[in-house]
């Protein structure tokens, strides 16, 4: 439980007890060198020298900044600008009541080009054409402030920020406002990029950064979310090793969830018991709200009520993922609590099954992109649902496709990495590549009373969904060792 805020008179008196422990008093001597994230001088059971965060070195850090300024400079050749500047800010702390903040997670776009995790922080680039890979990325950051820090855990400061990330530089980010009007008197023709449209920080988008854009008459203004997407997309060899950690612990604790399945059981129960593993098992929290739907509520898309009873012959589509380290995992199976799958429900998984481990295989294949696999696996569906009468058999052509998507409506596949959803500026229709990592998630939905199905289908809904990392050697599921044959998933059900 959160403690109040001390008053005046106390808080004086916090603080000098703080000093005395800082300073080495008789109480409890704190390491020197303190930072705001676990660094390789303080954690070196989760982080090695020269990492920034584990996995990742400083040195890959640099190469995404590098990369992004290259990009940059080579998107704008051959026009009349002197200079660019990147402004990417962190996240912002947030509080849902007075002195109690969510959970924090930081910017994406933030973290993958310095891996700096605390809140209120800033990161800038500078480049000029011509000049990489001499350029300059400074980070603005919260000032040291013991009082604070009694509180709210110790900061790095800046020169915990430039040993941690290995920035050029670092200030206050009390500083920014200066920093920015100084570069507008030093550079002229220079062209802003910033996400304008959607804010990642409210209050420096609100002040420093609006200010500079005003001072600058919002002159040459472009966002760089697209180029950081189109470098975020292909994964490095660190982050595949990275993506295989976070997806082999959630498969992991997917296992344990079955086990603990049973007639009567709580959806809650079972979501708190993947929170519980995948945490165990190393990762620092669920990826996104699971979905933990027993019976017909399958067929509800995003139910993340999970609050109802599971009841004995009913089945759970469980989809959920953790993150560890940044990287997210994105799973979904789907299983009966009492351990045995009943003839409709195998009938529609095993078809299902089949349609997603086809669309597998079309990950392997050249020139293929996620608009294709979904498109195939419309056609495969399609067959599928005729030949169990779920679709009249006189269906053909185009409306198989309409038709099925009422079974099916969502898409078979999404980019997966540091988001669940990953890189949204990549459209679907790009083709697959070694280093992107997606997702392949068929479904079949049968709501309860669903006119001209046969009956023994109603109230069915089926998702089964994988992680993929393209590799030059052909598709690699990531999350093999989760079970989804119906015959591994009763034996991992099987109670003694």
């Amino acid at each position: 439980m959160y403690a109040f805020k001390l008053g005046t008179t106390m808080q004086k008196l916090s603080a000098k007890l703080f000093n005395r422990l800082t300073t080495g008093g008789e109480i409890f001597k704190f390491p020197k060198k303190c930072f705001g994230q676990p660094a390789a001088k303080t954690h070196p059971h989760l982080i090695q020298a020269g990492e920034v965060t584990p996995g990742l070195t400083k040195t890959e850090y640099q190469q995404r900044r590098y990369n992004l300024m290259q990009k940059i400079i080579e998107k704008e050749s051959g026009t009349h600008l002197d200079s660019h500047i990147v402004i990417i800010p962190a996240a912002a702390k947030t509080y849902m009541t007075q002195d109690i903040p969510y959970p924090f997670r930081q910017n994406t776009e933030f973290f993958y080009l310095c891996g700096f995790l605390e809140p209120d922080s800033l990161l800038i680039l500078e480049g000029k054409p011509g000049s990489l890979p001499d350029h300059r990325a400074t980070l603005f950051v919260p000032k040291k402030d013991p009082q604070k820090e009694l509180w709210d855990g110790p900061r790095s400061g800046i020169d915990g920020a430039v040993e941690i990330t290995g920035v050029d530089s670092a200030h206050n980010v009390e500083d920014l406002g200066i920093y920015l009007s100084h570069y507008i008197r030093d550079n002229k023709n220079f062209m802003t990029w910033y996400d304008y449209s959607r804010p990642a920080h409210s209050t420096y988008h609100g002040r420093e950064i609006t200010q500079f854009l005003r001072d600058n008459n919002y002159q040459y203004i472009k966002n760089p979310r697209p180029l950081i997407h189109s470098l975020r997309v292909i994964k490095s060899a660190a982050e595949c090793q990275l993506m295989q950690k976070t997806c082999s612990i959630a498969s992991q604790a997917f296992i344990d969830v079955m086990k603990s399945s049973h007639p009567g059981v709580n959806e809650a129960h079972l979501y708190a018991k993947m929170d519980y593993e995948c945490r165990i098992k190393g990762a620092e929290f669920l990826a996104y709200p699971p979905v933990v739907a027993g019976g017909n509520r399958a067929n509800t898309i995003h139910y993340i009520n999970n609050n109802q009873i599971i009841l004995g012959g009913e089945m759970v589509l469980m989809d959920a993922g953790c993150e560890c380290h940044g990287y997210a995992s994105d799973i979904t199976r789907t299983w009966p609590v009492s351990g045995k799958f009943t003839d409709p429900q195998i009938e529609l998984y095993e078809a299902l099954l089949e349609v997603q481990e086809q669309c597998f295989l079309i990950c392997g294949q050249t020139d293929v992109s996620m608009e294709d696999i979904f498109l195939e696996m419309l056609a495969l569906l399609g067959t599928q649902l005729k030949r169990l009468k779920v679709i009249n058999s006189d269906v053909s052509g185009i409306n198989i496709q309409k038709k099925t998507r009422q079974f099916c409506p969502h898409h078979v596949s999404h980019h997966l990495g540091m988001d669940v959803h990953d890189t949204d500026e990549i459209p679907r229709s790009v083709k697959l590549v070694p280093g992107m990592c997606l997702t392949i998630e068929p479904g079949i939905y049968i709501p309860a009373n669903c006119p001209d199905v046969p009956k023994e289908f109603h109230g069915i809904g089926i998702r089964i969904e994988d992680d993929v990392l393209i590799s030059n050697n052909g598709p690699v599921n990531l999350t093999a060792e989760c079970p989804k044959h119906p015959s591994d998933i009763e034996c991992v059900m099987k109670r003694n």
